[in-house]
């Protein structure tokens, strides 16, 4: 059964549903359980848009049949977990998680990414365009490969598109299965952070990671064409509003946040205005007389008015207590649980209140709906 059936048989929802990934290394496990909250509701996206961690979630659910989409995910975060070889007494808090960084940071992730030891044989050191980075991520090509079926992920079923940059024009670019057939070269292309991984070529071009540019690529569904009515999930790892930071921890922490948080706030703001004025053409229009309407000039006027509405439900992952600026290479098992339960908790909240079910302004193009965590989550 499609996504679209099913949405349409058991849910009633106000168009298309397309679900956006923000990047962010290990916090991406609280995509994974947005997505399992959906799919336990009878939800299952159209659409799947992702950058960075958020593309290799969109991959494992696009190149799945629902039914093993979960499993799937499951397996992938399982072989993210880094497990540090001894875990010293809970009398000195954080301590595990410091062998757990410093674990990742010298062996790297096994699946996702190994160390480039020429990589420090100094930084003028010729390593070659497509080896320039800190680690090498073959270990992931290995494992998209192995958990995504991307003949089954090019079908569109839902459709998968990933953001990443290109190195030489600094421009972003969107890959869609609909426009052509992904391979996990693209969505590593996604995930090619810098200095940490190499970028990754296609078509003999070389990209970076979309976040880079856009990190939040719900901007895909608004430049869609032709828009459709659509009910957007849009998954968010970093966050847009925090304290001032008091010490250099947490200045390096709230530098990542401002960083990532990708501008999403104004983003939709003006999608909002613009939505309005389509709305605003489309009513105008209708006060015109048949003879008006069929001038060729009025006629490209009126093109440019759109009825569509956009729903777009902004979950945003928690602050995890003693939560620092390597939150997104924190792989210890606690942290990947923690936040996949949050994501898991926050969305079957979400989907019981159906914010998107009312009265709306009807120039409203694109209504926002929020749901932000009020405070962090305790360490156990």
């Amino acid at each position: 059964m499609s996504g679209t059936q099913n949405n349409t048989q058991s849910s009633n929802l106000p168009g298309q549903v397309v679900l956006v990934l923000q990047g962010g290394g290990a916090l991406g496990s609280y995509q994974a359980g947005v997505y399992q909250a959906l799919h336990e509701a009878g939800i299952e996206p159209d659409w799947v848009i992702g950058t960075s961690i958020g593309a290799i979630n969109a991959s494992l659910i696009a190149g799945n049949a629902p039914e093993h989409r979960v499993a799937r995910l499951r397996e992938f975060w399982k072989r993210m977990e880094q497990k540090p070889a001894w875990n010293v007494p809970t009398a000195f808090p954080g301590f595990n998680e410091k062998l757990a960084y410093w674990s990742t940071v010298t062996h790297g992730v096994a699946g996702f990414f190994r160390p480039n030891p020429l990589a420090h044989a100094g930084d003028s050191y010729p390593l070659g365009a497509d080896n320039a980075g800190f680690y090498s991520t073959a270990p992931l090509e290995k494992t998209l490969l192995e958990l995504v079926d991307f003949d089954l992920a090019n079908r569109c079923a839902p459709r998968l598109t990933v953001g990443a940059a290109h190195v030489g024009t600094s421009q972003m670019r969107y890959f869609d299965s609909r426009d052509g057939a992904l391979t996990a070269k693209h969505v590593m292309a996604s995930g090619a952070l810098p200095p940490a991984f190499p970028a990754v070529r296609i078509d003999g071009d070389l990209y970076w990671d979309g976040g880079i540019l856009s990190n939040t690529p719900t901007e895909a569904v608004f430049d869609d064409n032709p828009r459709r009515d659509s009910l957007i999930f849009s998954v968010h790892l970093w966050n847009p509003i925090g304290a001032e930071p008091m010490t250099m921890a947490e200045v390096f922490n709230r530098h990542k946040d401002v960083q990532y948080s990708s501008r999403i706030a104004s983003q939709i703001a003006r999608q909002q205005q613009a939505h309005r004025l389509r709305h605003v053409i489309n009513q105008l229009a209708a006060r015109l007389s048949e003879s008006e309407r069929s001038d060729p000039a009025v006629r490209e006027l009126i093109a440019y008015g759109c009825s569509t509405r956009m729903h777009v439900v902004r979950l945003l992952a928690p602050q995890l207590d003693r939560e620092t600026h390597t939150k997104d290479i924190d792989f210890s098992p606690r942290g990947i649980k923690r936040r996949w339960d949050a994501g898991y908790l926050h969305t079957k909240s979400v989907l019981a209140r159906k914010p998107w079910v009312g009265e709306f302004d009807p120039l409203s193009g694109v209504v926002l709906h929020e749901h932000m965590d009020e405070m962090p989550i305790a360490a156990e």
